[in-house]
């Protein structure tokens, strides 16, 4: 990266001002903000039917406003995390906030899936402050083993959300409207708001702050794409949730729909599958340090394609539904325990420019997920051979991308040290020099 993008040469490795104890306020808080992104796209998801409905349009159209939410947060994650490293978190973080509320309480008064769209786009654009920025502050204020304490105990509040948002959603569906749970996002984000302007101090010192403006983010972003193994790394990423956001974006409909479930016996059913999610990235961050993250790699994507195969296999015949259910959630391990070893390695390689490669991997996940959430929409509604075909193709050409950067990969990590900024660098998604 050009010297151009920071104030001095020498300011880089000079430490910012560091807290000795993790709160636990500091950290629920953080926990919350980031949590908005999750709640954003998984607590509606059992109303797809119903907005379907009350909206008077096909229900491709209803997907196509988790793919809007997706294009929002990928560019706010590039937009913000840039922002931030020029003029500090607080501010940005605030600003988001603002922008999440207002379009959550224009989506409450919404009469088109058109409007909707839109507003739903706004809203995945004020959610990624939290999701980067959080971790940027963590970043900040800590430093060492504390950097992965505070990961860690951020991780496991931020985990809890796709657990609990299709419950809290499917409540919301009993007892009233869906518009309902748009009053309640821009009430949590409004508490948020507050408690941001008084707790959150201002964490990135002045002179650690980059120069250069947006050229020199757009510099740091070109290098890394010209980089064969962390451009692979992205993509295999990308393709990654491009599988999780076809899950995502399908099943309310193929359980609902196609099986007769209950929008509450459909939250179940996804909660399950966030709690294997969960599972699996703790098990991740367990492993790192004494498993290379390249073995974890490649045990997961070969997982996920011999599950994603079995899907397809069970919808074909028509197995049943708890056949499905089963493999769906053993899905979800498997991307749990993907993500991260991902970050891991593509983080390590650039550790100059960890925020910037962070970003980056973000965006590109929220980008081709985007892509992708809306395709099954083009084949029968609540298929399940649909959603399962798409999430089988996904994986295949994670498999392509895995023996094609397996080469870069062992020269990459080979000498890579057991050190726990290894297994941190994975979950920060901040964006630094």
């Amino acid at each position: 990266m050009s010297s151009s993008t920071i104030t001095t040469p020498t300011t880089i490795d000079e430490p910012a001002p560091r807290l000795a104890h993790i709160g636990g306020t500091f950290i629920l808080l953080l926990g919350a903000l980031t949590a908005v992104g999750p709640f954003t796209i998984d607590m509606y998801l059992a109303a797809f039917p119903q907005i379907t409905s009350d909206l008077n349009t096909r229900p491709a159209a209803v997907q196509l406003t988790i793919t809007a939410t997706l294009i929002g947060l990928a560019l706010g994650q590039l937009l913000l995390g840039s922002i931030s490293d020029a003029i500090g978190r607080r501010k940005p973080m605030l600003t988001g906030l603002a922008l999440y509320i207002a379009a959550s309480v224009g989506i409450v008064f919404v009469n088109s899936v058109e409007l909707l769209t839109a507003l739903r786009f706004l809203q995945g654009l004020g959610a990624a402050a939290g999701m980067v920025l959080s971790m940027a502050i963590v970043r900040d204020r800590f430093e060492g083993i504390q950097v992965g304490k505070a990961i860690a105990r951020l991780m496991l509040v931020v985990g809890v959300s796709p657990c609990v948002a299709p419950m809290i959603g499917a409540q919301f569906l009993r007892l009233g409207s869906w518009r309902d749970m748009f009053v309640a996002l821009a009430a949590l984000a409004t508490v948020l708001l507050v408690a941001a302007f008084f707790m959150l101090k201002e964490s990135l010192p002045a002179q650690l702050r980059r120069s250069g403006g947006v050229g020199a983010a757009t510099r740091s972003y070109v290098t890394l794409l010209r980089d064969p193994l962390f451009l692979g790394l992205a993509l295999l990423g990308g393709f990654t949730m491009a599988a999780l956001f076809t899950y995502i974006s399908s099943a309310s409909f193929v359980f609902q729909d196609g099986f007769g479930l209950s929008a509450t016996q459909f939250a179940i059913i996804f909660a399950a599958g966030g709690i294997t999610f969960t599972i699996g990235t703790q098990l991740n961050g367990a492993l790192l340090g004494r498993v290379a993250p390249e073995q974890i790699l490649r045990a997961a994507v070969l997982g996920a394609l011999a599950v994603t195969g079995a899907l397809v296999v069970t919808s074909i015949i028509g197995l049943g539904v708890w056949p499905l259910i089963v493999l769906l959630v053993a899905n979800m391990f498997a991307v749990g325990m993907l993500l991260p070893a991902i970050s891991s390695i593509a983080l390590e390689r650039n550790a100059h420019r960890a925020g910037s490669a962070a970003a980056l991997i973000g965006a590109t996940q929220f980008g081709i997920g985007a892509t992708t959430a809306p395709i099954t929409g083009l084949f029968a509604e609540g298929s399940a051979v649909a959603m399962a075909s798409v999430m089988l193709a996904a994986t295949v050409i994670i498999v392509g991308l895995m023996f094609a950067t397996r080469p870069a990969m062992r020269r990459s990590t080979a000498g890579m040290p057991n050190r726990p900024s290894s297994a941190t660098a994975a979950l920060i998604g901040s964006v630094e020099k």
